[in-house]
Formats: C-alpha cells, sequence, structure tokens
C-alpha cells in the first residue's frame, strides 16, 4: 500500500522541519570543517618502509632517493610536494601531482618509495578517504 504525497505532506509538523533543518546544517558544517587535511609542514619520504628524509616544506629543494629500481626525485616548493620522476613502469606517483593538504601520500609501489606530507591538522591521511 502507498501514501500519495498529500499524505505524506500532512504528517510533517513545523518542529519536523526545524529538525531537518538543523541536522542539514550540522552535516554541512563538519563537512566543511573536518574533511579538510590541514596545511602541511614537513614532507617525509621513505624507501624500503624506513623513514629516510623530513624535509621542510617552507624551502624549495630536490631530493632523490634510491630504491630497488633506480632513483625517484622529490620536488618540493613552498607548502607543497611532489614526485618528480620515478623509475616505475606506471608512473602513478608522478601523474598524482602536487601534494598540499596534511596526510596526502603519494606511494610508487614498484620501487618502494612513499611521499606523505603531515602537518598539526592531519587528523587522517588519503588512504582511509
Amino acid at each position: 500500500m502507498s501514501f500519495p504525497l498529500a499524505a505524506w505532506r500532512a504528517l510533517i509538523r513545523p518542529g519536523d522541519v526545524l529538525v531537518a533543518l538543523a541536522g542539514l546544517a550540522l552535516c554541512v558544517h563538519a563537512f566543511v570543517s573536518l574533511w579538510q587535511g590541514g596545511r602541511p609542514e614537513t614532507a617525509l619520504v621513505r624507501a624500503g618502509g624506513k623513514l629516510v628524509a623530513e624535509l621542510d616544506l617552507a624551502l624549495p629543494q630536490e631530493f632523490d632517493v634510491r630504491g630497488p629500481l633506480g632513483m625517484t626525485r622529490i620536488e618540493i616548493q613552498p607548502g607543497r610536494a611532489r614526485v618528480a620522476t620515478d623509475p616505475g613502469p606506471r608512473q602513478y606517483c608522478v601523474r598524482q601531482g602536487w601534494l598540499t593538504q596534511a596526510g596526502a601520500v603519494a606511494i610508487c609501489a614498484p620501487n618502494q618509495v612513499s611521499l606523505s606530507l603531515s602537518g598539526r591538522g592531519a587528523d587522517y591521511d588519503s588512504l582511509n578517504y
């Protein structure tokens, strides 16, 4: 048995509308305030699962790290970092581009190298999206 729309509308009271609007406002506020990764402060470079460098994101620099397939080059610019070159066959970590939020990660799996950004606002990493 289905109810016509007019029958449902008759059951809604003004308080129901207020509760629905308050819930919607809470969802919008939570999305805006909690979904952001925060401002990154350092770039963490790992090779073979071990931390090999912690680089400050305030200074432009390049860092080379050796993996089983060859050299991976990490490029740092103020507030962002990326994998500039990697010897891996598919180049997924290079195609990911600039990482700009704390918690973001670029993984070069074939070469066993990863780049992640950390900062005060990182409650999660990009693997948990």
